[in-house]
């Protein structure tokens, strides 16, 4: 009879749960709805041998963990790729209609919170896991258990997984960040860092008091249970109980899908929760399994992220950072603030210039963006709100490191600690080496470069590949194991075989960056023949001009950094050019193209790569130095641009007609 009793009240107040948290539609007051608690909590006290998995008791908290264990994921848990603006959208389009797919696409918010995956069986929720690395993810079950609007018990008695979006609302947020103020304690940043750390809490009760929720958005098994479209899955997963964003939607073609976009980007600000963009699906699961997937990301898939937002905040001070190359740049140290999801406490100012133009004093109230939606920088200063107390920038004239006299080299904006024994020197040119566009040497942060200088196992590149000599002792190190060295000492072995371009740009040498290193290692092919170039033979060369061509010569013309490039030959690392050799073409070489419109024939990818091995240029934005634009269907705003500029228009028939010449 008690069972039974704690059975009924069980099913009482889990549905009228679903009804008040997903529904927004509750059916008894809240009275009772306490009372019946009240009541399966006085039975569960007397009773606890009968106490069942799905008893909404378990959502006040209360369960205390040790630490939290590894969960394999049955299916990778894959994050998205990024497109930022109209020309990536329409390049993600056409890279699925090349694969002969009429493209039908769910639109979803993109929540900014964190991935979870809830595995039930017969119905019952057993476990929550956390994305991880994708591939291996923490258990977080006893703290998930306490989010309301995920259902503890389903209505049907089956086995599934499903994925969704761990979030803390604004409303929540803020409640809880005035209530850590009260106490004394640090805030967090937002919702997104505040929904992390509560999910990664030992004790539930923490999670508990956090008023979490969550939205769900993936059905992996969805195609073994008779579900061919994900819009159909988002429908069942509803009927399930499962919470589901009500502003998802079909989209049929890419006029309706940037309407969408545009729809929410002015939107966003409404909303209750934070969210960074948008998540556009293929809708047919069929086709989404014939796409497949790369390591990392779905093809059929991506999210688009919004452009940037401008915020306000104090300049608190202008400290300065030394470079790999000796420069010496003032950055700006801001009165936290919270921009794109983020908060943003410095930033750079670039150079003396930059800081004088933009008229900036130390107190100033400045407005900052993201660029690109990742990179924050000051706009400007907004001079009305100045109170008098305003200090003159001033920059500084010894090395803030070394102590060594700066030098402002004739024409430039850019100071220069001069002194080749400056740590911060050495340290900035370690981590520009190994970083994504150089010699792509993954596992290696700034802070650990920076610990092993200290400790001195790196002082210049060629102690990078022999770091394998001391492996023993580098297991020894806090935070570091076999496999983590062992991982690290692949990644290095890997890097030898890059192309020539990757190492010129590692090397730093001065105005040398990836698009010119790429540029040399095409013309030139190996390191020798780049080494014995003249300034002459430099300069000639397309987008080389004197300034770079002096900067190469000079570099390959110091005994020391010939000896550099010997002992990294001697390592094994290649020296050669491995990709495609430029083939000028008249109606290509030396000219830029911007390319707007859908391309029937090839993708955007396609067309870049062949008008650059052509020898011309592709840039995102119609300007008067753009040669002519390239135009597909449904062109866009760089079509009226380009009219309005007079700017040679160039249909896809003659594209294709040219590049076949």
């Amino acid at each position: 009879m008690v069972q039974k009793r704690m059975q009924e009240l069980i099913k009482i107040i889990n549905q009228a749960a679903y009804e008040y948290y997903t529904l927004d539609k509750p059916s008894i007051s809240d009275q009772e709805y306490d009372r019946y608690m009240q009541e399966l909590i006085n039975l569960e006290e007397k009773h606890p041998d009968l106490v069942l998995p799905n008893s909404p008791t378990h959502r006040v908290g209360g369960e205390v963990i040790a630490e939290f264990n590894k969960v394999v994921h049955d299916k990778p848990m894959l994050s998205l790729s990024n497109v930022f603006n109209e020309e990536e959208i329409v390049s993600f389009d056409e890279r699925i209609k090349k694969e002969g797919i009429k493209p039908q696409y769910v639109c979803e918010l993109k929540i900014d919170g964190l991935s979870v995956s809830l595995i039930y069986e017969k119905g019952i929720l057993i476990k929550a896991a956390t994305r991880g690395d994708g591939v291996t993810g923490e258990d977080i079950t006893h703290n998930v258990k306490t989010i309301k609007t995920i259902p503890l018990e389903l209505p049907e008695k089956i086995d599934l997984e499903v994925r969704g979006e761990i979030y803390m609302s604004k409303n929540a947020f803020s409640l809880l960040n005035a209530e850590r103020e009260r106490q004394g304690l640090d805030v967090f940043a937002n919702p997104r860092n505040a929904a992390a750390g509560s999910v990664r809490q030992l004790d539930s009760k923490i999670a508990a008091s956090r008023n979490l929720d969550c939205f769900l958005y993936h059905l992996p098994n969805a195609l073994e249970m008779g579900i061919h479209t994900h819009w159909e899955a988002l429908s069942y997963m509803k009927k399930l109980g499962f919470k589901v964003n009500p502003n998802i939607s079909i989209v049929n073609n890419l006029n309706e899908l940037l309407s969408y976009i545009n729809n929410w980007t002015e939107k966003r600000d409404a909303l209750p929760y934070e969210i960074d963009g948008i998540v556009i699906k293929l809708n047919d699961l069929d086709k989404q399994i014939v796409l497949g997937s790369t390591v990392k990301y779905p093809k059929w898939a991506t999210a688009y992220k919004f452009p940037a937002m401008e915020v306000l905040t104090k300049l608190k001070d202008i400290v300065f950072s030394v470079g790999r190359t000796g420069q010496v740049t003032p950055n700006a140290v801001l009165e936290p603030v919270r921009l794109m999801g983020s908060v943003i406490s410095r930033t750079t100012l670039h150079n003396e210039d930059y800081v004088k133009e933009k008229d900036l004093k130390i107190g100033d109230i400045v407005a900052i963006k993201k660029a690109g939606d990742v990179i924050p920088e000051v706009t400007k200063a907004i001079k009305e709100r100045r109170t008098g107390l305003e200090k003159d920038f001033s920059m500084i004239k010894v090395c803030p490191i070394c102590n060594q006299p700066l030098i402002r080299k004739e024409n430039e904006a850019i100071y220069y600690c001069l002194n080749p024994h400056c740590d911060a020197r050495k340290v900035e040119a370690l981590c520009h080496f190994v970083s994504r566009k150089a010699m792509n040497i993954e596992g290696f942060g700034d802070r650990i470069i920076e610990d092993f200088y200290n400790m001195g196992y790196l002082k210049d590149f060629t102690d990078f590949y022999k770091l394998h000599t001391q492996k023993e002792e580098l297991m020894e190190l806090e935070g570091f194991g076999e496999r983590s060295i062992n991982n690290l000492l692949q990644e290095i072995e890997n890097s030898k075989n890059n192309s020539l371009e990757n190492l010129l740009f590692a090397l730093g040498i001065r105005h040398v960056g990836s698009k010119t290193a790429k540029i040399l290692a095409q013309k030139y092919i190996n390191i020798d023949n780049l080494m014995k170039a003249s300034v002459e033979d430099l300069a000639s060369t397309k987008d080389i001009g004197e300034v770079i061509a002096q900067s190469v010569h000079d570099y390959f013309s110091d005994t020391t950094k010939v000896d550099l490039i010997t002992n990294l030959k001697k390592l094994g690392l290649n020296m050669t050019y491995k990709g495609t050799e430029v083939v000028a073409n008249p109606f290509f070489n030396g000219k830029t193209f911007v390319l707007t419109g859908t391309l029937n024939s090839i993708t955007r990818e396609e067309a870049k790569a062949f008008i650059e091995k052509c020898g011309g240029n592709v840039s995102s934005s119609v300007s008067s130095k753009t040669s002519a634009v390239i135009v597909g269907d449904n062109p866009g705003s760089k079509y009226d641009k380009a009219l309005e500029l007079g700017i040679s228009i160039v249909k896809e028939e003659e594209f294709l007609k040219q590049l076949q010449e």
